[in-house]
């Protein structure tokens, strides 16, 4: 029973905190830390997880997915009637290339850096061993200056654009696009950082309007998080031990992760549109603060907090 309520928290704070700009890995690595979660399995049903709130950005934006599909056969269609032409591209269409633009800085987490390692293992070292929990921390409180940085970029250009000096994008051009692939480059290695917090300030940095930059980033999430699932299941059956998992708290976590994600998805949009993103700049900095604190109170007495359930 323990296994299935541990699955169901995890699950909850994976769909509130994967969309919402506070970090999931970094919120499900403080949990799991404190009640002594850890292995190769842990790593697996965090994946699963992530499928979750697949799920849900699937559902959100079911609408603009099947634009996206449609888009796909149009363009198709133009490159073998050789009427491609990236100045004629309709909305939904340059908005397909910008996603596979801003996917193509994720190849850089398989440059090799020595010892049968690759950029992206150094994900999971900072995740499964405690003792860099301090970097979750650090890694929060550069999700809270990410986002001040990004809200207060975004408020100048709207007050530049209400005067008539500059004019808000709602497309993505190919900076944009690797700008924002680059940044969830980073966040995908740094627990604690926030992937959509991040690559939505790195939008808004880049002159999009807050709510185009939201709908990209949470599309963007689609294709990376099947090949985080890919790969981690892929690694998962090469391990030695082989693939052992109690499939039973996988499907509650993920359901649990599903359903709340979908609503923090809406949550966070009218957040966004209401101006109120400052709550995630505040509660970030003093969630890091803390982490911080706990792991220089850890390091010093040489112990780790773990509560033991029975």
């Amino acid at each position: 029973m323990i296994d299935y309520i541990l699955a169901a928290l995890q699950g909850v704070v994976q769909g509130l905190t994967e969309f919402l700009p506070v970090s999931s890995s970094g919120h499900l690595n403080i949990f799991q830390h404190f009640t002594g979660i850890s292995g190769e399995g842990n790593l697996f049903f965090n994946v699963m997880l992530h499928l979750g709130t697949l799920v849900a950005v699937c559902a959100f934006y079911y609408k603009l997915i099947f634009r996206l599909i449609k888009a796909f056969g149009s363009l198709v269609k133009k490159i073998f009637t050789g009427k491609f032409s990236f100045k004629k591209l309709t909305k939904d269409e340059n908005l397909l290339v910008m996603l596979v633009i801003g996917l193509l800085p994720l190849f850089l987490l398989f440059v090799p850096i020595g010892n049968d390692m690759k950029v992206k293992d150094l994900a999971d070292i900072l995740t499964g061993d405690s003792s860099f929990f301090i970097v979750t921390g650090i890694s929060l409180l550069l999700t809270s200056v990410l986002l001040f940085a990004g809200s207060r970029i975004n408020r100048k250009n709207e007050e530049l654009e209400k005067m008539g000096k500059t004019k808000l994008k709602t497309d993505y051009k190919v900076l944009d696009a690797l700008t924002v692939g680059l940044t969830q480059c980073v966040a995908a290695i740094l627990p604690g950082l926030s992937r959509s917090g991040s690559t939505l300030a790195a939008g808004q940095s880049r002159s999009i309007k807050k709510q185009d930059a939201m709908d990209y980033t949470f599309v963007l999430a689609i294709p990376s998080i099947l090949a985080a699932a890919a790969l981690e299941l892929l690694d998962a059956i090469k391990a030695p031990q082989g693939l052992s998992v109690d499939f039973g708290p996988v499907i509650v976590g993920m359901i649990f992760s599903a359903v709340v994600g979908y609503f923090s998805i809406a949550l966070f949009k009218w957040l966004l549109k209401t101006d109120r993103t400052y709550i995630f700049v505040i509660y970030t900095a003093l969630a890091g603060l803390a982490v911080v604190g706990v792991s220089i109170y850890e390091m010093v007495t040489k112990s780790t907090v773990c509560f033991t359930f029975a």
